[in-house]
């Protein structure tokens, strides 16, 4: 499931990274090959909920392989077709197939590790991070070498086809059962706070705003800090191009920081509201202050609090809050946060004759994101404190 996330990293820049060659293939322009990058966010628009609510009735490795096999079609498919109406078609593929990753791996990574559901979410995130970092490196490879592009895009398929063959023949994955062997020895190793769960009017709600401003904030720190680097601040070229390796750095500093204090007790509630509350913090002071010194220290807090697997861990909070549909849990954040990446980006464009309001806005969706985080935090306390201690989440792991 790692391997996945591992080509899902690949798959949000390989379009980018190949956009000449592929809108001549695809006898389109630069902006046709956008529209295209634009449809694979829309495909997860139209199935993470749905998806979701389908991982908790029909099991995790279902959708897991649906996934797979769909994310296979979108690499195979982009890479083959030569006009843009397919193009598009396998870009909508391609995020269906995302959807379905995120519905069936998150609530497996739950439920295969009750104890230490944080970190392996969040540990999604860095392999995400790793993808992203590995291509670019390959795609340099492959020009310096002057070999055919679409070797990049064979490698992902290489790695998905041996994930798929071995999570269909080997892999086992947990159901909600109730074994009572299963029962006595959660009883003995897996400690939670209650078997009481969240209202999915009041909690869905905030879990949705959390979901939309935490994608929009990094989404949009991640597109618009080098322009503002530029044009803002008064950066030269490298330097404005180098805070994005610093925000990255800083995303793969929170994943391994986030892991290490899991491993000595903090608990999930504690890291939301903290990784959105720096990420406010940064964002203004990027706002108030745009210096050299200042930008270049923020783009890493901003990389470490918002883009460091924030996201992640809201997805393990609420399948603490809704134990048994951790699947439509995935589902509303998932779908909040892809309606996030074409809305903030719409909103951004208009905004951008002046990049400082960029920034402002995303200091908004900030604020917004902390004061949902807040409320979040409140609702916990209130359901899940002054609780006697009990065990839930108790799994069978069965063939699927």
């Amino acid at each position: 499931m790692y391997l996945n996330y591992l080509i899902v990293g690949m798959s949000i820049i390989i379009l980018p990274q190949n956009m000449d060659v592929l809108a001549k293939q695809w006898q389109t322009n630069l902006a046709g090959v956008a529209v295209v990058i634009s449809a694979v966010g829309l495909g997860r628009v139209f199935v993470s909920l749905v998806s979701g609510v389908l991982s908790d009735r029909l099991g995790r490795r279902l959708f897991i392989l649906l996934g797979g096999l769909l994310s296979i079609a979108f690499f195979l498919g982009e890479l083959l077709c030569h006009s843009l109406t397919f193009a598009l078609f396998f870009a909508i593929i391609g995020g269906i197939g995302g959807a379905f990753l995120d519905s069936g791996t998150y609530p497996a990574l739950m439920e295969l590790f009750p104890g230490h559901k944080t970190i392996a979410n969040v540990t999604l995130k860095a392999f995400v991070s790793i993808g992203q970092f590995t291509l670019p490196l390959l795609i340099s490879f492959i020009v310096a070498q002057r070999l055919w592009y679409g070797w990049s895009f064979i490698l992902c398929i290489a790695v998905l086809v041996v994930v798929v063959l071995f999570l269909t023949l080997f892999a086992q994955f947990p159901t909600t059962g109730h074994s009572t062997k299963v029962k006595e020895q959660a009883a003995k190793t897996i400690p939670v706070e209650s078997q009481k769960s969240g209202n999915i009017w009041i909690d869905g709600l905030l879990f949705a705003v959390f979901g939309y401003t935490a994608d929009g904030v990094f989404l949009l720190v991640s597109i618009w800090i080098t322009k503002y680097g530029q044009e803002v601040v008064g950066m030269n070229d490298v330097s404005s191009r180098a805070l994005v390796s610093y925000y990255s750095v800083g995303s793969i500093s929170c994943v391994l920081l986030t892991i290490w204090l899991s491993h000595r007790g903090v608990k999930d509630i504690q890291f939301l509201i903290t990784y959105m509350g720096i990420s406010f913090i940064s964002l203004l002071l990027l706002y108030l202050f745009p210096t050299p010194i200042i930008s270049t220290l923020m783009a890493f807090i901003v990389g470490f609090s918002a883009a460091g697997g924030v996201m992640q861990i809201g997805i393990t909070v609420m399948g603490t809050f809704f134990p048994n549909k951790k699947g439509t849990a995935t589902g509303i954040i998932t779908t909040a946060s892809a309606i996030a990446g074409f809305t903030v980006n719409l909103v951004a464009g208009a905004l951008a004759t002046n990049l400082a309001n960029v920034i402002l806005f995303d200091v908004g969706l900030a604020l917004i994101g902390f004061i949902s985080a807040s409320l979040i935090t409140m609702r916990y306390h209130h359901i899940f404190n002054h609780q006697p201690k009990q065990t839930s989440d108790v799994l069978t792991v069965k063939h699927s």
